[in-house]
């Protein structure tokens, strides 16, 4: 299956993304996050995630590795397929969104196009609950958040830790994304984000 297409950037509309890679045209579905590290007529590259079914058979393209994990974990919640998971990430960075459900911010979550105050409960319900079952365990004991963990707390490296943990990462990837990040230098928005461009690949 394709992990990532790349090549000529061919077209854009809105949420989607036309690749032309050796004459063939992919077109992929994405976000408008995505989009804005795309040009027509420059090359481009999407990670890809695929959609296989009887009567269909869609593209989704994410021009980062973290951006293309959140969507994997958004269409995991209950109730929010790929048309919906796209409307959140071209609200909200990966980062931003991982705040927001450690916030409990629903309202922003609700900013997406018709993301309405049920589906945002969810996914923060879900995900939230699936970063309690797998939030990394260091030195001295595991990691526990309060219920209402909000970001910008004392501890930038807890607070940064359970957000990637939101969207997915292991102890181990997490530990060697940290390692090299000044974290009195940036606010915790930025430690997650400069986190996920550490992250390896995913195959």
């Amino acid at each position: 299956m394709f992990h990532y297409i790349s090549g000529t950037v061919a077209a854009m509309d809105h949420n989607l993304a036309v690749i032309d890679a050796n004459g063939v045209g992919y077109a992929l579905n994405t976000t408008s996050t995505s989009q804005a590290d795309l040009k027509v007529g420059e090359s481009g590259k999407l990670y890809t995630y695929n959609v296989i079914r009887e009567d269909c058979f869609d593209l989704y393209g994410f021009s980062t590795l973290g951006e293309k994990r959140c969507f994997e974990l958004l269409i995991s919640v209950s109730g929010v397929g790929p048309k919906a998971a796209l409307a959140i990430l071209s609200s909200s960075t990966p980062e931003g969104l991982a705040m927001s459900i450690l916030a409990e911010d629903e309202k922003t979550i609700m900013v997406a196009q018709g993301v309405g105050k049920k589906i945002a409960q969810r996914v923060i319900l879900e995900l939230k609950d699936k970063m309690g079952k797998n939030a990394p365990a260091f030195a001295g004991g595991g990691v526990k958040l309060p219920a209402g963990a909000v970001p910008g707390g004392s501890n930038r490296v807890m607070d940064a830790t359970a957000a990637l943990a939101v969207l997915g990462y292991s102890q181990g990837e997490i530990a060697l994304a940290l390692r090299d990040i000044d974290i009195e230098a940036h606010q915790v928005e930025q430690i997650i984000k400069l986190a996920l461009k550490n992250m390896g690949p995913i195959m």
